[in-house]
C-alpha cells in the first residue's frame, strides 16, 4: 500500500481522537462542502425546471415559429393572409419543420346577466395540436373544430369562468362590432387554466370556420400558421431560413408575410429567462468559495496540529512533496464525504419538490405555481466532477505551508 495514503488515511480515521481545535473545524469544512453541493444542485435543478416550464407553456400558446401578415401589430384586429396548401407544403420541406396550423381572431365582447368581459375569439382548424390544451383542461371537454362547420362550442379560461361565473354547459352571447353589432352564442364545452395572465384574460378558442365568417374572410384565409419544430435549439437556423425566403414572396392580395420566432414575440419573457442563468453562476460562484475557504481552513489547521508529525517525517526522509501529497489525500477524503452528504440533501430536496410539491408560487407572477424541478444527469455528473477538482485546486497552495516547517523547529512545537 502507497504510504503516503496510509498516513492520510490515519489521519483521516484519527481524526475524532485528535485533538478539540481540529474536529469543529473538520466538521464545518465538510458542513461547508455539503452544503455548497447541496445549494448548486437545488439552483440549477430549480432553474432549468422553471425556464423549460416556462418555455414550454409560451411555445405551446403560440408555437415555435409564427408566420403572419406584415401589417399586423399586437393590436387587434388582424389583417389576414392566404395560407393555401401550396404554401403549408412549401414549410413542411425546410428542415426542423414537424408541423403547421392555421389560425384566426376576432376581437369582441361577451356578456352575462349581471357583468361582461372583452375577448378575442381565436379560432383553430382540425390540424391544431391539442396536447397543450388538454394538458391544461380542468373541466369538460375540447370540441371538434374544423374549417368547415361551425361547432358553436367554446374553450374558455378559468379566470374569465370565474369572473362571469360560467360553468361548463352554459350558454354565453358574444357580441362583434363592426358597421353593426353581429351577436353570437356558444356553450361553454370546457374550461382551461394556464396560468399565463396575458392568455387566460382574453382568450376564447372555437373552430376557425366561425371566426372566418365573423371576419367575412376567405376560406383560405387566416391571421396567420403557426410552425412547431422537430429541434428546439435550431429555432434560430430554422426561423432565418424562411424568413430569407419568405421575404421574397406576397399572396394573392398583395400582401406580404412576417416570420418570428416566439422568442421575437415574446422577448420580455425570454429575456428575464436568460437572466436566471446568470443568478445560477453568481450561486455556484458563491458556494464554491465558501465550500473551498472552509476547507482551507480545515487544512491549515489540521498541519498546524500536526506540525510534530511533519517534523518527525522530514527527520525520517521524507520531502515537503511527499508530505503535501499526505494532507491533500487526507482533503481528498473529507471532500469526498462532504459531497456525499451534499449529494443527498440536494437530490432529497429535489425530489420532495418534485412529487410533493412543497413550496409554492404565486402563477400570476410566476407562470407556475409550484417551484419546478428538473434533473438532468449530464449537469450533476459534471457539478460533482467540477466541485471536486476546484475543492482540490483550491488546496494545493496552502499545502505548501508545509515547506515551512522545518524539523527542528517542529519537534520543539507543542
Amino acid at each position: 500500500m502507497n504510504w503516503k495514503l496510509f498516513f492520510a488515511h490515519r489521519i483521516y480515521k484519527d481524526r475524532e481522537k485528535g485533538k478539540n481545535v481540529s474536529k469543529p473545524a473538520i466538521r464545518i469544512a465538510m458542513a461547508g462542502i455539503a452544503i455548497g453541493l447541496a445549494v448548486m444542485i437545488v439552483s440549477i435543478a430549480v432553474v432549468i425546471g422553471f425556464k423549460h416550464q416556462v418555455r414550454d407553456k409560451v411555445v405551446g400558446l403560440g408555437a415555435d415559429i409564427l408566420i403572419t401578415n406584415l401589417a399586423n401589430t399586437h393590436s387587434y384586429p388582424a389583417d389576414p393572409v392566404v395560407v393555401g396548401d401550396s404554401l403549408t407544403r412549401a414549410l413542411y420541406a425546410y428542415p426542423g419543420v414537424s408541423h403547421i396550423q392555421r389560425y384566426s381572431t376576432k376581437p369582441g365582447m361577451v356578456s352575462t346577466s349581471d357583468n361582461f368581459q372583452g375577448i378575442v375569439l381565436k379560432g383553430i382548424a382540425q390540424e391544431y395540436n391539442l396536447d397543450f390544451l388538454k394538458q391544461h383542461l380542468t373541466e369538460g371537454d375540447i370540441p371538434y373544430f374544423s374549417d368547415t362547420i361551425s361547432s358553436n362550442k367554446v374553450l374558455v379560461s378559468r379566470t374569465i369562468a370565474d369572473r362571469l361565473m360560467l360553468n361548463v354547459g352554459d350558454k354565453i352571447d358574444t357580441y362583434f362590432l363592426e358597421d353593426h353589432v353581429r351577436a353570437r352564442r356558444f356553450t361553454v364545452a370546457g374550461i382551461y387554466q394556464t396560468n399565463m395572465t396575458a392568455y387566460d384574460n382574453l382568450f376564447f378558442i372555437t373552430d376557425i370556420y366561425t371566426v372566418n365568417r365573423l371576419n367575412n374572410w376567405e376560406k383560405d384565409w387566416a391571421d396567420g400558421m403557426e410552425l412547431w419544430l422537430s429541434d428546439y435549439d435550431k429555432l434560430g437556423e430554422v426561423t432565418d431560413d424562411i424568413r430569407a425566403d419568405m421575404d421574397k414572396v406576397t399572396d394573392r392580395n398583395g400582401q406580404s408575410y412576417y416570420v418570428r420566432s416566439i422568442e421575437e414575440v415574446y422577448p420580455q419573457i425570454f429575456d428575464w429567462l436568460g437572466l436566471l442563468d446568470m443568478n445560477v453562476w453568481v450561486i455556484l460562484g458563491l458556494m464554491t468559495g465558501v465550500a473551498g475557504f472552509t476547507m482551507i481552513s480545515g487544512l491549515l489547521i489540521i498541519i498546524l496540529e500536526r506540525v510534530n508529525m511533519i517534523g518527525t517525517l522530514k527527520v525520517l526522509g521524507a520531502d515537503n512533496t511527499s508530505i503535501r501529497e499526505i494532507f491533500l489525500s487526507f482533503s481528498v477524503f473529507l471532500i469526498g464525504k462532504g459531497m456525499l452528504w451534499g449529494n443527498v440533501i440536494g437530490l432529497t430536496v429535489c425530489a420532495l419538490q418534485y412529487f410533493f410539491g412543497i413550496i409554492e408560487l404565486n402563477p400570476e407572477s410566476y407562470y407556475v405555481d409550484k417551484v419546478p424541478i428538473e434533473f438532468n444527469f449530464g449537469l450533476w455528473v459534471l457539478l460533482n466532477v467540477c466541485t471536486f477538482l476546484i475543492s482540490i485546486a483550491m488546496l494545493i497552495g496552502p499545502s505548501y505551508l508545509i515547506s515551512r516547517i522545518y524539523p527542528a523547529v517542529s519537534l520543539r512545537f507543542e
